[in-house]
């Protein structure tokens, strides 16, 4: 059975009374989502990714298609859907004057727990999450980094088969996210628990995900294994250079090079042949008196390809 199935799925949003304006966040997308895999959903800003999360969530209505969570449907059956699945998000906000504790008991008693259940689960799941040095301080006084543990806490409660994640590494530090990133990965290694992941991070998408889907303006136009999208949207090879000066104007305008970015004192060129255009662009350099320091020659990382796929 998959844990999720998405077929011609369609929402459209009203605004506005003269005109009347309408926004199509889904365009009948399709989804199928493997049991007990890291399944990371990619796309920018307004593409429908959190449209998608909610209807998944059993929070919002599709105008057409269907939906299937843990083989139930989300509009007919969603009361048999709800108590198996949770929510995180990385803009989670809770009572500011609660501690983790009583966060954890509230959320933990409307999924029926009680008595030495709940307190074992809260003390589980404080321990999961590394909050024990914390619970007595009140949640406005929390971090970010442990504010976005909490909500992570707060999704583990009734123990769920099906993990939605919204952003969860959201302003963290990059120490934080790495922690934040294996306790992800952990949920899946020891719990067997699947995961929907959005994410704007590409390596948090490359090192977690098992497969990775592209969404722009409500449809789907790739998924694959990040390796597989790499190659599916083929978009040429990068040279990076690292040059004295360093300076590479001009590079983009010879022959193949697609595109230049400047960054950490080298030049990423994008081109459409590694093996045509590195003499060429050698070559060029040495005419102009550049000294090349080093050549590196890769493949264009997911980054590049989310790139190519938003435009």
């Amino acid at each position: 059975m998959l844990a999720v199935e998405v077929r011609d799925l369609a929402k459209t949003f009203r605004s506005g009374w003269f005109p009347r304006r309408l926004t199509r966040a889904l365009r009948g997308g399709n989804l199928s989502i493997p049991r007990g895999v890291i399944f990371g959903l990619l796309g920018p800003n307004g593409a429908g990714k959190t449209t998608l999360l909610s209807i998944l969530a059993t929070l919002l209505l599709p105008d057409a298609g269907e939906a299937k969570v843990l083989g139930h449907d989300v509009v007919r059956e969603a009361r048999a859907i709800r108590p198996r699945l949770n929510m995180a998000s990385g803009n989670s906000s809770f009572i500011w004057s609660l501690r983790a504790p009583e966060i954890l008991a509230f959320y933990g008693r409307l999924y029926g727990l009680h008595g030495k259940a709940l307190a074992r689960k809260v003390d589980e799941l404080v321990a999961l999450c590394e909050l024990e040095e914390h619970r007595k301080v009140p949640y406005q006084e929390l971090s970010t980094g442990l504010k976005q543990r909490l909500a992570l806490a707060k999704s583990l409660v009734n123990d769920p088969e099906l993990l939605f994640l919204d952003e969860p590494t959201l302003g963290l530090d990059p120490d934080i996210s790495v922690r934040m990133r294996a306790q992800i990965a952990g949920l899946r290694r020891e719990r067997g628990t699947t995961i929907l992941l959005t994410t704007h991070y590409m390596r948090e998408a490359e090192e977690l995900c098992d497969e990775i889907a592209f969404i722009k303006n409500g449809e789907i136009p790739a998924r694959g294994t990040a390796d597989a999208l790499k190659r599916q949207i083929r978009i040429g090879d990068v040279i990076a250079l690292r040059l004295d000066p360093a300076s590479g104007d001009g590079l983009a305008e010879l022959p193949g090079v697609l595109r230049c970015v400047f960054q950490d004192g080298r030049v990423e060129c994008t081109v459409d042949s590694a093996e045509k255009r590195l003499a060429q662009i050698l070559s060029w350099l040495h005419e102009q008196g550049v000294v090349v320091r080093d050549v590196d020659v890769h493949e264009p990382d997911l980054e590049e390809v989310f790139v190519e796929l938003a435009k």
